[in-house]
């Protein structure tokens, strides 16, 4: 509460106002919608630090590789930082101090210098380092390739982490690499994408169809217009399938959506966020010029989207065409459950060709033989009874206050994780844990549904093979 201020209280009052008109109408103070421009751009001037806070004490929990940071050689991952320099170069003690504070005090016009007091806990010895500010690539959010190999036959695996600018040409760029040559077939990965600008989702999908419409946007005046790919070249044209969850939404939805009506590709995973609504990104002062650049920012609904098929993505999402088991509970989470959200509704189809890439008559033969993998692996089951335990859990609605009852509880719950991974060590003919403290922190349990839908794609790729 020490650390809340006028700001923080003004954007909080707005959006519950701007929530009660529509879910994805909400106000953005000046701090909150800097913030934003970085994440859509993936670039910021600063030192390249990730920063976090643990209480009064501000961490430093990563170091972005080849940033002004790292190479001071100087600074490092879990250094506190208790003093930074001021515009008159002064060192001011920010012990207790709001996280974004700090920040703005630490980034700056690139060139300029920064003074940092660092703690280190190993030593207990304070170190006074001096950073030069320099333009910053978020790389770690950046789409990535990764290739896995079943049989002889490369599966790229393409991670798109969000709809940010410039994503389109990172994604040639990934396709056109060495790494990409010869592959057999390729998952894009949409997971947890929760979406971002919808010229990036246009163009996106325009490297995997020859050409033709990709959405339908509708104001609120009832006019339809058409984003279209014009570029007739496919960048990729082999098997392709696109990997989404509740929490894959809005430019994540159009680009599904482009792929399952082209017949483009399988759609695998779990039913999609369903926001099928465009926003508009609005500085106040524009409205207000009297003003300067305090007042903030503001985000409305002005359109609809609408599949090139003519229904919409709103609420109803993307349903895919193989469904894997969710942690995620669609009736607690997803547009149908904002409040005042827009309704679903349709339109007229767009004039489309479909691709002759993917006949919905093979998808039974994939189909049965992801049931016949998944049947007999152990990982997928777990992942199943581990949803069945959630939900039962959850029925109860209540869980005890008596310390020796959660204390049994967590016990058993460490027995059981320590079993599962020891199981997994021993198939690997790798290192058994002899307790759960053994385990490292950065162990990293094994991506069952990714693994399988590469698994799907390399059957796609084998059944187109054999029809060639």
């Amino acid at each position: 509460m020490r650390q809340t201020n006028n700001e923080d209280v003004f954007q909080v009052y707005m959006n519950a106002f701007a929530r009660q008109i529509d879910p994805h109408t909400s106000y953005l103070s000046p701090r909150a919608a800097e913030q934003f421009q970085s994440e859509m751009s993936l670039s910021l001037e600063g030192i390249g630090a990730v920063l976090q806070q643990e209480g009064d004490d501000t961490i430093i929990k990563s170091l972005v590789k080849g940033g002004p940071a790292e190479k001071t050689q100087k600074i490092f991952d879990g250094d506190r930082i208790i003093g930074v320099s001021d515009n008159n170069g002064e060192i001011k003690d920010v012990i207790g101090w709001r996280l974004d504070d700090i920040v703005s005090l630490i980034k700056g016009p690139k060139g300029t210098k920064v003074t940092l007091k660092i703690y280190r806990t190993n030593n207990k010895k304070n170190y006074i380092v001096t950073v030069v500010r320099d333009k910053i690539k978020l790389e770690d959010r950046k789409a990535k390739l990764e290739i896995k190999t079943i049989n002889n036959a490369k599966i790229g695996v393409i991670e798109i982490p969000s709809f940010y600018v410039g994503l389109t040409a990172d994604v040639k760029e990934l396709l056109r690499s060495s790494e990409a040559n010869n592959l057999s077939g390729l998952v894009i990965d949409l997971r947890n994408n929760g979406g971002g600008a919808l010229s990036e989702a246009t163009t996106l999908s325009g490297l995997f169809i020859p050409s033709g419409p990709i959405v339908q946007i509708k104001d609120n005046f009832g006019n339809v217009k058409i984003k279209r790919d014009r570029d007739i070249t496919m960048y990729y044209g082999g098997p392709l399938s696109v990997l989404i969850n509740r929490y894959s939404a809005s430019a994540s939805e159009i680009f599904a959506a482009v792929i399952q009506d082209y017949s483009r590709g399988i759609i695998i995973g779990t039913q999609s966020y369903g926001k099928g609504t465009v926003q508009q990104h609005r500085p106040l002062n524009h409205m207000y010029d009297f003003y300067d650049d305090s007042l903030g920012y503001i985000q409305y609904t002005i359109q609809k989207f609408y599949r090139v098929n003519g229904g919409s993505t709103q609420n109803k999402g993307v349903i895919p065409d193989i469904k894997f088991p969710s942690m995620v509970d669609p009736l607690l989470v997803g547009e149908s459950v904002e409040k005042n959200s827009l309704k679903w509704d349709s339109i007229e189809p767009a004039v489309y060709q479909k691709t002759s890439n993917f006949k919905l008559s093979e998808l039974p033969s994939i189909y049965s033989k992801h049931i016949k993998r998944v049947k007999n692996n152990d990982e997928y089951n777990y992942l199943i009874l581990k949803i069945k335990d959630s939900k039962e859990y959850s029925k109860k609605n209540k869980v005890s206050l008596n310390i020796n009852v959660r204390k049994a509880e967590n016990k058993k719950d460490d027995a059981d994780r320590l079993k599962r991974i020891n199981a997994r060590q021993k198939k690997q003919n790798l290192k058994i844990f002899e307790s759960i403290d053994d385990i490292p922190k950065d162990y990293q349990e094994p991506d069952v549904l990714l693994d399988e839908a590469v698994n799907i794609t390399y059957d796609l790729a084998s059944l187109n093979e054999h029809n060639n």
